[in-house]
């Protein structure tokens, strides 16, 4: 274990408003709020003093997945808000970290200059720098960019030396490998990339994973994820955000080719229409020219059209609750960001601490996470053990969290656990109330209604609501 780094975190997350009956309550009050109610202030080194050691180096980690919406919605329940981003930071600082750099890793069609301007970071850090030699700045953590063209992925590789990463393989202790079919090119899919790449990466008794190098030199690590709905692993928080610590796509597997009866999971039900363009869609992912390409996508959009012509869904990408790939790969990176050192081995012990604040100011729903729609939750959230955290964002998000694998399975006995209690431990203390989770927020009947993705209102407690009364219709008298 590393100097600083304590046991696995406690099942408290504390809630704070970022607004008040009187009026607004800025994000900086609200961290602040936070952090006391958590006792992680200090009254002398401020509001993270009591948890930042003196001479630490930390890594801030926002959730900056994309320059723009893609759904007719602002920038707002996109990315974490920039306004968090430039709190927490500072109270860092304040608290006497010997180094600070902020960092993600965004999908690779984000345009990161452009991001940076719609925050206002760039500035924000370019000024920042010049003031403070502590702070180093805001990091991208992509190896390789890349843009479209008529269904050609253009890719820019390399941006950075390998050296800047640390490469791990976790074989066969992965919780990638009991679903991992070796044939061919494997079943492991990850939306526009070539297949026979990440084969490279994921294949019998092998799972890399390329971790920027910062993360595994950082005695503190502050996830500050953005609230969202999520269409192939049912929510984005603080699990969901640690995919953006690798730094090439090519090593996060998101789903497996065909139907659960295929020994897939991108879809329930198989059709020929779906089979058909998943076809076409390894062979436009794995081809150089732009002819061909050009022409399998043509293929591919007439398939959709003939798929919403007949009522058919046409969606390859795992995007439902029957996703058994996505939260896999989320927990080997959270393992890996706990126990991971800079010589790519995996600890028996905790190597850094790792802290989590949730944006939920404008969390998102909907079609999520690129195209959500604003759901104005007005919260903080925040907790030193991700499942905790994600337990009860999951709640206010109006889901089971029993029902998505990613928050179920984050509590999982394991050789090395992500949590050192149950589900059923977990705490609230804040401005919802104070007591077990489940209780105080079944008590409130101010939560908003949220929109979930298709695939996943099975698992939203209004989809449970309806199959029991559905149930409940079809028993005999």
């Amino acid at each position: 274990m590393s100097r600083n780094a304590p046991p696995l975190g406690t099942p408290r997350v504390g809630a704070t408003f970022t607004r008040q009956p009187d009026g607004e309550r800025g994000v900086a009050e609200s961290l602040a709020h936070l952090c006391r109610v958590l006792g992680w202030a200090d009254a002398d080194r401020g509001a993270l003093g009591g948890i930042v050691p003196p001479g630490a180096r930390v890594v801030v980690k926002p959730n900056l997945v994309l320059h723009a919406n893609q759904g007719p919605w602002g920038i707002e329940p996109l990315v974490t808000d920039p306004a968090l981003v430039r709190a927490v930071t500072h109270e860092v600082l304040r608290a006497g970290a010997s180094s600070v750099v902020v960092g993600d890793a965004p999908i690779q069609g984000c345009n990161f200059d452009e991001l940076m301007d719609r925050t206002g970071l760039g500035n924000w850090a370019k000024t920042l720098a010049q003031d403070e030699p502590r702070f180093v700045g805001v990091r991208d953590f992509r190896r390789t960019v890349g843009t479209f063209e008529n269904g050609l992925r253009v890719a820019v590789e390399n941006l950075q030396p390998v050296e800047n990463f640390v490469q791990f393989d976790l074989g066969r202790e992965s919780l990638l490998e009991p679903v991992t079919d070796d044939r061919g090119m494997g079943r492991f899919r990850v939306t526009c990339y070539d297949p026979r790449l990440l084969h490279q990466t994921h294949a019998r008794g092998v799972h890399r994973y390329l971790v920027a190098k910062e993360l595994m030199d950082a005695d503190l690590v502050i996830n500050l994820p953005k609230l969202k709905t999520h269409k192939k692993a049912g929510i984005t928080c603080c699990l969901k955000n640690l995919v953006g610590i690798n730094g090439n796509k090519e090593y996060l597997p998101h789903h497996r080719v065909g139907s659960a009866a295929q020994g897939g999971d991108c879809y329930e039900r198989s059709s020929v229409i779906r089979r058909s363009i998943e076809y076409l869609l390894d062979r436009q992912n794995m081809t150089s020219s732009p002819s061909t390409a050009r022409a399998l996508h043509q293929l591919i959009r007439q398939l959709h059209r003939l798929a919403r012509l007949t009522g058919q869904s046409a969606d390859t990408e795992g995007s439902w609750s029957g996703n058994d790939t996505v939260w896999r790969m989320c927990l080997d990176l959270n393992r890996i960001l706990l126990y991971g050192s800079t010589d790519a081995s995996i600890g028996a012990d905790v190597q850094r601490r790792v802290l989590h604040v949730v944006d939920a100011v404008v969390a998102g729903h909907g079609n999520g996470p690129l195209s959500p729609e604003p759901l104005d939750l007005g919260l903080l959230l925040g907790g030193d053990s991700a499942p905790a955290v994600d337990w009860v964002a999951a709640t206010l998000l109006a889901y089971d969290p029993s029902r998505i694998a990613l928050t179920r399975q984050a509590f999982a006995d394991d050789q090395r656990p992500l949590a050192s209690f149950g589900a059923n431990e977990v705490e609230l203390v804040g401005d919802l109330g104070t007591g077990p989770a489940s209780s105080v927020l079944a008590a409130r009947d101010d939560l908003p209604v949220v929109k979930h993705p298709e695939g996943w209102r099975d698992a939203s407690t209004a989809g449970l609501a309806r199959e029991a009364r559905s149930t409940l219709e079809v028993l005999p008298e």
